[in-house]
């Protein structure tokens, strides 16, 4: 509810700017006419003096702040002419009719502010209720995971108040580059109007553009990431804890190819965790424990950083107030003590885990922490995949394994690699009836933002360009 009365608001927001910034441009030409009178006596002086500088200017302000239906423009401009041939008698004739066209003139702009304040009003007022709504929903969400995000904002690391707001611009415009270029190439390598010379430009554009937006975005996106406690406040849904060995960091961090992205003109650009954040943000909020002592956090999910000393109190409170835990196995100790912790403190059915593959020590030494083994070995055969296998578990901790596709029989590699991890979570869950619909579909969410933000720019330079037009203009 909150996020589409903010997106509502949102429209008809922009709606209401733009038909308030037209209706500024009414008023400031109203006000601006207001001196019309003075420049028809400065313009009657100009003609019993015969000053040709003083005519050109008057019918230059007419001909600037009248409409090009004005008939008091009109007859100025006549005037304007005839005096500049001589026929100061003409002339006279033409400015005669001036007072008279000056009020009507005056009232049709009078009329034209007031018709455009009137079309303005409603959206302005609608405008504010939902802005007023979504403030009154952005403060009960922000409220609702209030325990989770003052737990993580202890360990909240000391950074410039600067930086996330410059690193999103420069993000923003890696974005524009990246969809500039992935259009620019689809165009010349798909539309076969174009000719020769303007699919070069397009392709030799493209193919400039998208490396660079690439080398941009790999900079300035994990110095733009939400925190912890940002990711939070933004969502009133209980928050997902996903808990990994910091040695699968760098194996997280992999951008796999999108199956026929080149060839369309497009580069992957969103890691292995992110995919698989955006498939579990169908549940809430992902937040993970950071490496402690990294100046950069990894990109997926959003990052907090407990004492070295002294994590284990954070990861057992944050299991606590998560409403699903998602625990990838690996050799640490710490990830062996977070499985037990898991089982001995929370509900079967919060815990997912996820399983490499080519790892059957790890198997073995997961049936070793379960009541009931799940012998995944047995049921799988696990390739070397990051994730090969899910497995969940009933109330009385019977665990369901779940293989990673593609399915027998089924065609390869029209998904991403987390795809199938994502669809392989989702049928899992499903068999406990925690199940979450479209997982799968979700792990591209983050590149759908990223063209729905671009195309959303369209409209908002629109609306700065409108609006620096009126701040000029006055």
């Amino acid at each position: 509810m909150s996020r589409l009365v903010t997106a509502a608001a949102v429209v008809v927001g922009y709606v209401a700017l733009i038909l308030a910034i037209t209706a500024g441009k009414e008023l400031r030409a109203r006000n601006t006419f207001h001196d019309a009178p003075a420049q028809y006596a400065t313009f009657l002086t100009a003609l019993e003096n015969r000053s040709s500088a003083d005519i050109r200017a008057v019918a230059r302000w007419f001909d600037q702040n009248t409409s090009a239906g004005s008939s008091s423009n009109a007859s100025i401009s006549l005037a304007a002419s005839a005096a500049e041939d001589g026929e100061m008698d003409t002339a006279q004739l033409f400015a005669d009719d001036v007072p008279e066209e000056l009020v009507e003139d005056q009232r049709e702009l009078d009329v034209k502010a007031a018709e455009a304040w009137d079309r303005a009003l409603p959206w302005l007022v609608a405008g504010a209720i939902l802005a007023a709504g979504a403030l009154v929903l952005r403060h009960r969400r922000r409220a609702a995971n209030a325990e989770a995000v003052e737990l993580v904002m202890t360990f909240v690391p000391p950074r410039p108040w600067w930086r996330r707001p410059v690193f999103l611009v420069v993000s923003g415009i890696g974005y524009t580059l990246l969809v500039s270029g992935f259009i620019a190439v689809v165009a010349a390598t798909r539309v076969n109007e174009l000719p020769w010379a303007a699919r070069g430009f397009f392709l030799a554009g493209g193919v400039l553009a998208l490396p660079v937006a690439y080398f941009v975005l790999k900079y300035s996106r994990p110095r733009a990431v939400r925190g912890a406690a940002q990711a939070l406040r933004a969502d009133w849904r209980e928050p997902v804890l996903y808990l990994r060995g910091f040695d699968d960091d760098p194996d997280a961090a992999v951008i796999d190819a999108l199956p026929g992205a080149l060839s369309a003109g497009m580069l992957s650009i969103h890691t292995r965790e992110e995919h698989l954040i955006g498939a579990l943000g169908a549940f809430g909020p992902v937040v993970a424990v950071g490496r402690p002592g990294e100046q950069v956090p990894h990109l997926g999910a959003a990052r907090f950083y407990l004492p070295v000393e002294d994590w284990q109190a954070g990861v057992l409170r944050l299991m606590e107030l998560s409403q699903l835990i998602v625990l990838r196995l690996g050799a640490g100790e710490g990830v062996w003590w977070e499985v037990d912790q898991a089982r001995a403190t929370q509900p079967p059915g919060k815990l997912v885990l996820l399983i490499p593959g080519d790892r059957p020590d790890l198997t073995e030494r997961l049936d070793a922490h379960l009541p009931i083994p799940a012998q995944i070995e047995k049921a799988y055969p696990l390739p070397g995949k990051w994730t090969s296998a899910v497995v969940v578990f009933d109330q009385d901790w019977t665990p369901h394994v779940q293989a990673v596709g593609p399915f027998p029989g089924e065609k390869k590699r029209y998904g991403s690699a987390m795809f199938y991890v994502a669809r392989a979570m989702q049928e899992a869950l499903r068999k406990i009836g925690t199940g979450k619909r479209a997982m799968a579909v979700r792990t591209n969410s983050h590149m759908l933002a990223v063209y729905g933000k671009v195309l959303l720019l369209v409209p908002g330079f629109f609306l700065i360009l409108h609006f620096l037009g009126l701040v000029f203009a006055w």
